[in-house]
């Protein structure tokens, strides 16, 4: 089943020097377990592949249920050096819930995935 990041998670991100931060927070405790397996850091890295120069990192926090991401070399130096239209990567967030998950069928059943239309 493909499912849409946006109809399962919300996000929020900034600027860290030329990194930009991105956190993604389940809008159900039990769809934390699907971000977890599913929303990877090559996932993340594939998504902005040709928008950032860097890498990726991926870190877990389940207490919060969110997962957050670095996206190095995203920012053109970072907000004060660069030329960027958006230069605190505000933007990447929203970006980032455009993405489609696939999760099998029946795991996105048992979890009460809403269906992307």
């Amino acid at each position: 089943m493909q499912v849409r990041l946006i109809d399962i998670a919300h996000a929020r991100s900034g600027d860290k020097g030329d990194t930009a931060n991105v956190g993604v927070i389940a809008l159900q405790p039990a769809w934390y377990a699907v971000l977890e397996k599913y929303l990877t850091r090559d996932r993340v890295a594939a998504h902005f592949d040709g928008i950032i120069e860097g890498g990726v990192d991926r870190f877990e926090l389940p207490n919060l249920m969110a997962l957050n991401f670095l996206l190095h070399g995203a920012l053109d130096g970072g907000g004060t050096l660069s030329l960027k239209t958006d230069a605190q990567g505000k933007v990447y967030s929203t970006a980032l819930l455009r993405m489609v998950l696939d999760v099998p069928d029946a795991e996105a059943r048992a979890a009460g995935l809403p269906e992307a239309l």
